[in-house]
């Protein structure tokens, strides 16, 4: 029964109707947001570490750790944390919210406390530590700052520099040794770490990473067929690992080639097939850290889906599909990033305005 009024809701909503009712990120939805980080960022406490000891010495704290990421529950949820703050700050610079967000930022992003960062992730034995996950962020977030005019911004990035080269120089290391891809629907997906670093190559001009970035991906993906999408959602994703390879392959091949790509890769999208993959996932408890991951999922899906409608030719018939599922997916997840829950309030705000602030 469960199944069949998916199917009917899904039916109901690819009708183009449905479409004139896109979430935005107004300015009210951006203070809304902001809220969210605002709470966690400089919040120590509960705080899932992962942390390799090599001493005694290296029993420490969070905040010792990583006196500039420490917030938010873990590492990289406090990474994506600053991107969005930063990135709000860009498209509502006279939100109310803007100095105490200034406030927030300058105080974590100080030179002192990105010298920290950057010894930690240099270290030999912690060569693993949040790849390539924290690593994407952790670019997505130099990105937004390289792009931003702003004093603030310009001296932020600077701070960040050194942590940007470690990371940088770790996708050089690392990427070359990699044989096979991991097709998760958490934090080790390669799909989603690459897309960041090539976004990130391509805004700076740093074109060892981008001809890696490309060339790993065609290495990886570019032969995939009849991926087994019908069998997602796990029941802890928040990353599609169809979608999300697909989403990091629309940068990699030519409008023509990819749309060829696709079909091959995802048959079925134009008659709305999977129907699992186009249907949002069923969120059961948000009180349970991994259950939550679904509400992350949907928006993840959302940004990915309407990015593979963008890099296919205008009158393809599965831009609406879609969109229209973007749509619904979106929906389905913004009413419960503030659900009250910290297990998805610390890092599902990040990801909401990732969707809603897509070109």
């Amino acid at each position: 029964m469960k199944c069949l009024v998916l199917s009917i809701i899904l039916c109901l909503a690819v009708s183009p109707l449905a479409l004139a009712d896109v979430p935005s990120l107004t300015a009210q939805e951006a203070s809304r947001l902001a809220a969210l980080p605002l709470k966690s960022l400089q919040r120590e406490y509960p705080n899932k570490i992962a942390h390799v000891l090599t001493g005694p010495e290296h029993v420490a704290g969070p905040k010792q750790l990583h006196p500039a990421f420490y917030g938010s529950y873990d590492w990289h949820s406090s990474v994506h944390g600053h991107w969005m703050l930063v990135r709000l700050l860009k498209l509502y610079p006279e939100m109310p919210e803007a100095p105490r967000i200034r406030q927030v930022l300058n105080e974590n992003l100080s030179l002192e406390n990105i010298k920290v960062e950057a010894e930690y992730l240099s270290h030999p034995q912690r060569s693993s530590f949040e790849r390539p996950y924290g690593w994407g962020w952790l670019l997505k977030l130099a990105e937004e700052l390289h792009t931003w005019d702003d004093p603030q911004g310009r001296e932020w990035a600077t701070h960040l520099q050194p942590l940007t080269t470690v990371v940088v120089e770790k996708y050089l290391d690392f990427f070359p040794r990699q044989t096979y891809p991991i097709r998760s629907g958490t934090h080790n997906n390669t799909c989603l770490g690459m897309t960041f670093a090539l976004d990130y190559a391509r805004a700076v001009g740093h074109e060892e990473l981008e001809k890696l970035m490309v060339e790993r991906a065609q290495d990886y993906f570019g032969q995939d067929r009849d991926y087994p999408a019908g069998w997602e959602p796990g029941g802890d994703h928040f990353l599609s690992p169809a979608l999300t390879e697909a989403d990091l392959m629309r940068r990699v091949l030519n409008r023509e080639d990819y749309s060829r790509w696709l079909s091959g890769f995802l048959p079925g999208l134009e008659a709305h097939k999977p129907e699992s993959l186009l249907n949002p996932a069923i969120v059961s408890d948000r009180s349970d850290p991994k259950i939550v991951h679904l509400d992350g999922l949907n928006l993840s899906r959302a940004w990915a889906m309407n990015g593979i409608a963008e890099s296919l030719p205008v009158k393809d018939p599965r831009v609406d599909v879609l969109r229209t599922s973007a749509a619904v997916h979106g929906k389905a997840a913004l009413a419960h990033v503030t659900s009250g829950e910290y297990e998805g309030e610390h890092w599902l705000a990040s990801f909401a305005v990732y969707y809603l602030s897509q070109p």
